[in-house]
């Protein structure tokens, strides 16, 4: 699509859930239609980084702020976002110079919204002075302040996507927590119905479980989980959960499930077993999430490192009983779509327009967020 007045070109960053890595997409947009949406460019978190930060994650309620291990985490993890910057520059060409600002989404630690708490870590001064780029960052916090939930962020970016597909249709991420996209009909903001929330567990507590089986960060291709049944016993204590009875807004913390894990009698299956048990708890989980929305999706589109999973896939075909496509079988390319959505949020964040709604992380009002670093040379 041709760039029309006011259109400017975004690079949008994000680090996930999932620890897999830095992924890093240039997006052109006047914030609210989109013109070139660009392939995700994708730097691998290094293993001892990834262990720093799930480390973090653990002890985020109680680490200093000023904790010289945390500092340092942080330090590392704005340099691999330099990297990325770079290395997506120079693939694409040198538009670094064409760039208006970076979407900059940092590192998640902790997401309380009930104690009106959300923590993600990112140096944005020193990306801003590294790259030479105004960097806007701190997405969440005014939403959380003002009552929000502070996630999920992507549904704008959705609605934008899927602003010509018949409706309702469904978006779901699958990172390390599971959300949804709903669009009823009409145009969002528009008179139209789009409503999103955290479905529940997706990709963390695969991972985590694989990792320690296995000493692989994920359950690559659904083959640990083929080798295995699911325990029904089990995905049905975690189903009852009151989580997933609770209408939206609502969001997850990548550990709030890990203690109804811990007590479910998970552990005492085999490796197999358990990864078969936690990827058909995770397409339940999405199922649940019917019960919430004002009609059923005439079709699903996954996003996300889950759509990678065969497994995860058929599981989710069988729960939800409609037509369950990838984001590629929509052009998409589906592992850029966090990344894309922040280049699109950062052009919405400048002109102050909302980056939540109330249908989608229940803040009072449509409510604009961000903030800007620029750098201090020229």
């Amino acid at each position: 699509m041709a760039a029309k007045p006011g259109v400017g070109l975004y690079l949008g960053m994000m680090s996930g859930t999932s620890l897999d890595g830095v992924d890093a997409a240039l997006v052109e947009t006047d914030g609210e239609g989109l013109g070139r949406v660009g392939r995700v460019l994708t730097l691998p978190m290094p293993p001892p980084l990834r262990g720093a930060l799930r480390g973090l994650m653990d002890e985020a309620e109680h680490i200093a702020r000023d904790a010289p291990r945390l500092l340092a985490a942080e330090a590392a993890l704005t340099a691999l976002h330099v990297e990325a910057v770079a290395a997506l520059c120079a693939r694409e060409g040198g538009h670094r110079a064409s760039v208006t600002a970076i979407g900059f989404h940092g590192q998640t630690l902790l997401h309380r919204p009930e104690q009106r708490l959300t923590w993600q870590i990112g140096d944005a001064a020193a990306l801003a002075e590294a790259t030479g780029l105004p960097v806007v960052h701190d997405f969440r916090s005014r939403d959380v302040a003002e009552g929000g939930q502070g996630a999920p962020l992507v549904p704008l970016f959705h609605a934008a996507l899927l602003a010509r597909a018949e409706r309702p249709v469904a978006a779901l991420n699958l990172g390390g927590v599971g959300n949804l996209t709903f669009l009823g009909r009409g145009e969002a903001g528009q008179g139209g119905e789009i409503l999103a929330f955290d479905t529940g567990p997706a990709n963390a507590l695969l991972d985590d479980w694989a990792l320690r089986h296995t000493g692989i960060p994920c359950d690559t291709g659904g083959e640990l989980a083929a080798t295995g049944k699911p325990n029904e016993a089990i995905v049905g204590r975690l189903l009852s959960h009151p989580y997933f009875g609770a209408p939206p807004p609502k969001s997850l913390d990548r550990l709030a499930f890990h203690r109804a894990v811990a007590n479910s009698g998970l552990d005492a299956l085999s490796a197999g077993d358990g990864a078969a048990t936690l990827t058909v708890f995770t397409a339940g989980a999405v199922a649940a999430a019917l019960a919430h929305l004002p009609a059923r999706p005439l079709r699903w589109i996954v996003c996300g490192g889950g759509r990678h999973n065969p497994a995860l896939m058929r599981a989710l075909a069988s729960a939800l009983r409609a037509p369950v496509a990838t984001a590629e079988d929509e052009g998409w390319d589906g592992d850029g779509i966090e990344a894309q959505a922040f280049a699109y949020l950062a052009a919405r964040s400048l002109l102050e327009l909302p980056l939540s709604l109330p249908g989608t992380t229940g803040v009072p009002a449509p409510m604009p967020g961000g903030r800007l670093s620029r750098p201090a040379r020229g």
